[in-house]
């Protein structure tokens, strides 16, 4: 499983600006399962499954399954 950011916001000088959150919130009992990324400033809702081999850069709902 890889969490990471999309990208990295930038200072005047060019370089990566600290203490900006830029990773993903997994709430309560997520589960995620082998070679999921998740990308991005988003949230994985409370119960919500991520299949394995699967890409997120955008929020998932409580609950809700995501597979191939």
């Amino acid at each position: 499983m890889t969490l990471g950011a999309k990208n990295f916001p930038l200072d005047d000088q060019g370089l990566p600006m600290k203490n900006h959150p830029r990773h993903p919130i997994l709430q309560d009992n997520v589960i995620v399962y082998s070679n999921a990324t998740i990308l991005g400033r988003i949230t994985i809702g409370r119960g919500a499954t991520i299949g394995a081999n699967m890409w997120v850069t955008h929020d998932v709902e409580a609950g809700a399954l995501l597979r191939n």
